[in-house]
């Protein structure tokens, strides 16, 4: 029931699943597998060099011949060369973050490119919309990684009514009720990114899966609320270094720097302790890493499975 639908045939997939865009964890070895499995892989470029995006770009095609995307994070001063890349390397598909796609909008569109950005609110899906988005992310507080402050209830609904381009909806989930619950609300598909952070393709370690794994519904904490950039991450130590900088009312620059060498270590050394580990609130849900493919074909049965139960409203 949940097979090609408009979303999918839009990206060019076979289910209306999204892998989230997690800086450092988002490589072309895991973004290969979500679209060898069906779903829409992403190649997170924030952090990168253009080379280096290219490099990731041309290995994901040769580990798949199906359609996967890369992530602009717009922040990064080497956007405009990298986005020359992604042209230049016909990239199917971009989803965006962190600031307007509005100066790149032209040129994306020109290449045949679909733009997907990631919205926190109504206000913004609509000025997407108007300038020529072909689909909308809409994340709930509930994410890892950035997010913003609205709940992914009260936000789904509300974006579905406000614009007409399909609503992929994400924040909070993790299993095949989540993806229903996504679609209820007026969704055309999913992003999901803490489960697919633990994936067997992901370049994180045994320590960042066993956090993840051993996490509860209360084990994450939100950095950086205060300096308007915040983010949900698992307690640590370095979560409580984070929050003395927020108390000491660092600059923003210096914050990220910290967050930016803390996610390193925990990715590149698996250093849980003092290394940045983002995750949403749904990992307390998450209770093995599974294969990207399988993740992709597991939230798909779970979701039909819950669509095939009869309910009783009284």
């Amino acid at each position: 029931m949940l097979k090609m639908n408009e979303v999918c045939k839009l990206l060019g997939i076979k289910y209306p699943v999204v892998q989230g865009a997690m800086q450092e964890v988002a490589t072309a070895e895991l973004a290969a597998a979500v679209s060898n499995g069906g779903g829409l892989g992403i190649i997170a470029a924030g952090g990168k060099t253009p080379e280096q995006v290219r490099a990731e770009i041309q290995k994901a095609k040769k580990l798949t011949k199906n359609t996967f995307a890369v992530n602009l994070m717009l922040m990064d001063p080497n956007t405009p060369e990298v986005v020359k890349v992604v042209i230049d390397e016909g990239v199917k598909v971009v989803t965006t973050g962190a600031g307007t796609p509005k100066p790149y909008m032209k040129d994306l569109k020109a290449a045949g490119i679909k733009v997907c950005p990631v919205i926190p609110n109504v206000k913004i899906a609509k000025k997407m919309e108007e300038m020529g988005a072909d689909a909308v992310i809409a994340e709930g507080m509930e994410g890892g990684g950035h997010i913003g402050v609205l709940t992914s209830q009260t936000l789904w609904p509300q974006i579905a009514d406000a614009v007409s381009i399909p609503l992929i909806a994400a924040g909070g989930i993790g299993d095949g009720r989540g993806v229903v619950n996504a679609f209820v609300a007026g969704a055309k598909g999913v992003q999901c990114g803490t489960i697919f952070s633990i994936a067997k393709e992901s370049p994180v370690g045994d320590n960042w899966r066993k956090l993840v794994i051993d996490a509860t519904d209360t084990s994450t904490v939100v950095a950086g609320a205060t300096i308007k950039d915040a983010s949900r991450i698992i307690k640590n130590n370095i979560a409580n270094k984070l929050t003395e900088l927020e108390l000491d009312q660092v600059s923003r620059d210096e914050f990220n720097s910290v967050m930016n060498e803390g996610l390193r270590n925990a990715v590149q050394k698996d250093d849980v302790e003092d290394g940045l580990v983002f995750s949403g609130q749904i990992s307390g849900l998450i209770k093995e890493s599974l294969p990207a493919g399988e993740i992709v074909k597991k939230l798909m049965d779970e979701a039909q499975e819950v669509l095939n139960k009869k309910i009783e409203l009284a």
